[in-house]
């Protein structure tokens, strides 16, 4: 009862806190806000949008079901998840934040999953893209378009460790199935989609109106969040929130042998990742090496305002939060140890200065395909917002003509 109490009188003050911010600093708020709005509508919505539709029209044909019965004996054995866990692993790493939460909530509610092979799945299936590691973070940010191979080697083999942890989770609570221990074969897997198929029988124009109302109505939730958490990381900055927070990560820094200059990049990066990832390229104090070691972090844990999102996602189910958060701790350890880990023996090697360009031709390539990331989220920055307010402008039309239905 007590600890009730207590938790309710802290959600009120925070949130009078807050009220009282935006009062005292209407400025700020705005250009916050402004901020936050831009990143959603220029890039969040035009690269999320495409991959929502296609995963909700897959899982509507069953073609994620048939994916899954071929990728049983790949996704069981190491993580502990059905095979289409594999789909929602892929989905999420070319995606971004926060389609693995999106899709394994949407697998759970189809029951494709239980809960706590939801709870594993989620807990690495969420992760930045290549577009974002390598257009804006490397090149936007560093302007080092090979920083992005060490950062996405970092981040992913980071999600491949938490995966292998997370396996162990919830054994006790977890009942065996001898479905899952029988071998599958292609002639199975067509048989599942094929089911599927039938079970869900809407038409093809219904299938996808649904599929754009969900995923707009998801993005639109995602751009709330962005906008909330970059005007709340503007509050605490101006409030000195951030930097009272940030003299204790000093002494963290300092015992590692980095500049305490990264302190206040790591607090903000901790709300928003996008903007500790900003302020992280932009300490002149810091080594290339200890900015990346820190960004991976950040990158890894992937700030509040992401967690919020996927928190909100998992609301619509009976998946747990808590073991996601766990991750996202493991994530960002894991992250900057292999950042760290990695520096010497391949970026020192092959990418430093006065290096020959054609050391490892695997690299070489990597490095070309970074910059054409870096080209393609350019790209998407350009015409995002004209993406945006077509899709808002059809979602608007297909509610329209539903309401006009239902009357």
């Amino acid at each position: 009862m007590l600890k009730s109490r207590i938790k309710t009188l802290f959600l009120a003050a925070s949130v009078t806190l807050l009220a009282a911010s935006l009062i005292s600093f209407p400025q700020e708020s705005f250009d916050a806000s402004i901020r936050g709005l831009n990143m959603w509508w220029e890039i969040v919505f035009p690269s999320l949008l495409p991959f929502f539709i296609v995963s909700e029209m897959l899982i509507g044909f069953g073609v994620v079901r048939f994916i899954g019965v071929l990728l049983e004996p790949l996704m069981r054995p190491l993580f502990k998840v059905p095979g289409v866990g594999g789909f929602v692993w892929a989905m999420g790493m070319a995606s971004g934040f926060p389609a693995g939460a999106k899709l394994t909530a949407r697998l759970r509610q189809e029951g494709q999953l239980t809960k706590i092979e939801a709870e594993r799945l989620v807990s690495f299936t969420n992760s930045s893209n290549p577009l974002f590691i390598f257009g804006a973070v490397s090149v936007g940010f560093f302007y080092n378009v090979q920083l992005g191979i060490i950062l996405a080697l970092a981040h992913y083999l980071g999600n491949i460790s938490v995966g292998l942890i997370m396996r162990f989770y919830g054994r006790s609570e977890e009942k065996s199935s001898k479905e899952k221990d029988r071998n599958l074969s292609i002639r199975d897997a067509f048989a599942a989609l094929h089911r599927t198929r039938i079970k869900d029988n809407r038409p093809i124009g219904k299938l996808l109106g649904d599929a754009v109302m969900s995923s707009i109505q998801t993005l639109l939730m995602i751009g709330g969040f962005i906008i909330l958490f970059s005007v709340i990381n503007k509050l605490l900055f101006h409030l000195h929130i951030t930097a009272f927070l940030a003299e204790f990560i000093e002494i963290a820094l300092a015992m590692l042998g980095m500049t305490e200059m990264l302190s206040m990049p790591y607090i903000s990066g901790l709300f928003e990742i996008t903007l500790g990832s900003q302020m992280t390229s932009q300490v002149q104090e810091a080594t290339l090496m200890h900015q990346a070691v820190i960004t991976s972090f950040i990158l890894a844990f992937s700030g509040f305002s992401v967690q919020a999102q996927v928190a909100s996602i998992l609301a619509q189910t009976d998946i747990r939060f808590q073991p996601f958060f766990f991750a996202r701790i493991l994530h960002g350890i894991f992250a900057a140890v292999y950042a760290y880990l990695l520096w010497t023996p391949v970026y020192e090697r092959f990418f430093e200065e006065g290096q020959p360009s054609n050391a490892l031709p695997v690299m070489e390539y990597l490095t070309n395909e970074g910059s054409r990331l870096a080209e393609a989220y350019s790209l998407i920055a350009a015409a995002g917002p004209l993406v945006t307010i077509g899709s808002l402008i059809l979602y608007i039309w297909i509610l329209g003509n539903r309401m006009m239905q239902q009357k």
